[in-house]
């Protein structure tokens, strides 16, 4: 235990809760994190396909997905951790988003140029030239695999956005374990296999937590980012009667395959050193057919689902009840998709990946923000599409916690943050526990 009671409590050490250690840590706080997983970044975040991306719905999940980047790309220098220790690596290869009525490409690129993300436009015969292999069909709206519409003839051709600065990481689990060791480094203790059991408050502010073998430990803030549990974590802190979006805990299966034929991209002048030096094709978004797909080591393929509305969701009550073993019927389907798409891609009959829980907000968007018991602050919501910006969230709850702790009104005057890479400035008001759910937003876990 701390040798003296800390200043900050954050539960959660995946890749959110560890991102916020550190920020924390570094404008001199004692820091404890308690996690009921065996080390960093054992939950949701193992889970996560760790692609680092830039199309949002909104100009600030843009901006913020942007300044993020930069930060992975610069991972030794965002750490500073002294001595020898595995790293995980940033991998350059591209996104490849298809066009689709789920992403209008002309709001997208409108984004991009606010935000200053790079991006060229190419058209179904590009895509063929770039990404060889491609069936450039429009297939929308994605149907269930088992329909037989699912195999109707397009009903025309696709072109795409492509982000020659975006792509992947390629360990997510080992991202979370580098912010806690550069957390660590300055002081920030962690403490696993402990349950959190309740909250403590004193008056109207929170006074710490109690674990499940009796201990407590006081402190004057406490950060909720206990991902697919941090719904729970706030009904014993009682709070989000004020929320106006609610957060839920989601099943989610990533699955792999070979990848013949699935090689890097043609790159344009330009842009070829970028995605050569890669190694790996570019990540490809498909809302045409409702998945995604990523290269990953070995030759092998991670296919995921973007939340079709043909898919019913899987929304579950305990994520500790969630079975982690992919399932035939949800390979098959996510499979079959990119495989459409992608026509050497085999579908095999043993379902091989995993399955996680994420913790998702009603409009895919995270909330990032104080709550109605002073001192008690929430990074929640985030399954699913914030990974990639786990390293700017725990400055945005830092600048958060800093401002509110020292009497300013977030709800009335949200806190803006000016990005140190890029100079874009995030409005943090549109992560509010009070944000209205736009018509518009995403639904999906594009946000």
């Amino acid at each position: 235990m701390p040798s003296r009671p800390p200043d900050a409590l954050v539960v959660g050490a995946g890749v959110i809760g560890a991102a916020i250690a550190l920020e924390l840590a570094r404008t001199g706080r004692q820091v404890t994190v308690v996690d009921k997983a065996g080390a960093a970044g054992h939950g949701s975040t193992s889970a996560s396909s760790a692609i680092i991306r830039f199309n949002y719905s909104t100009f600030d999940g843009v901006a913020t997905a942007w300044e993020a980047q930069h930060l992975w790309t610069s991972w030794p220098e965002h750490l500073r951790l002294t001595g020898r220790r595995p790293l995980v690596a940033f991998h350059r290869a591209g996104v490849v988003l298809l066009d689709s009525p789920a992403a209008d490409p002309s709001a997208v690129t409108a984004l991009f140029d606010r935000a200053g993300v790079p991006y060229e436009r190419w058209d179904a015969d590009a895509l063929r030239r770039r990404l060889p292999g491609i069936d450039a069909g429009r297939y929308w709206p994605p149907k269930p695999v088992d329909d037989d519409a699912f195999f109707d003839a397009p009903s025309g051709e696709l072109g795409a956005l492509f982000t020659p600065d975006a792509g992947f990481v390629d360990d997510p689990q080992l991202a979370a374990q580098n912010l806690a060791d550069a957390a660590g480094e300055l002081g920030a203790r962690f403490l696993f296999h402990h349950t959190v059991v309740a909250v403590d408050r004193s008056a109207d502010r929170v006074a710490g937590i109690r674990l499940a073998d009796g201990t407590r430990i006081a402190a004057p803030v406490v950060v909720n980012a206990a991902g697919p549990w941090s719904g729970g974590l706030n009904r014993l802190a009682g709070v989000g009667d004020d929320f106006t979006v609610g957060v839920r805990p989601l099943r989610e299966e990533v699955h792999q395959v070979a990848a013949p034929g699935f090689g890097p991209v043609v790159a344009a002048p330009g842009f070829a050193p970028v995605v050569a030096a890669s190694g790996f094709g570019p990540v490809v978004a498909d809302l045409d057919l409702g998945t995604y797909l990523r290269a990953a080591p070995g030759g092998r393929l991670l296919v995921g689902g973007t939340e079709p509305a043909c898919d019913p969701p899987q929304w579950i009550d305990d994520p500790d009840e969630a079975d982690p073993r992919p399932t035939a019927r949800r390979f098959r389907t996510q499979v079959t998709r990119a495989a459409r798409r992608f026509p050497e891609i085999g579908v095999p009959n043993r379902p091989l990946g995993i399955a996680g829980v994420y913790d998702v907000a009603d409009d895919w968007a995270p909330v990032y923000d104080r709550t109605a018991l002073a001192g008690y602050y929430v990074a929640m919501g985030t399954s699913g599409n914030q990974f990639k910006n786990a390293p700017l969230v725990g400055r945005y709850l830092t600048a958060l916690i800093d401002a509110v702790e020292s009497g300013h009104d977030h709800d009335r005057d949200p806190v803006r943050h000016r990005c140190d890479h890029t100079g874009n400035v995030v409005d943090l008001g549109t992560f509010s526990r009070l944000r209205p759910v736009r018509p518009d937003s995403a639904r999906t876990v594009m946000g």
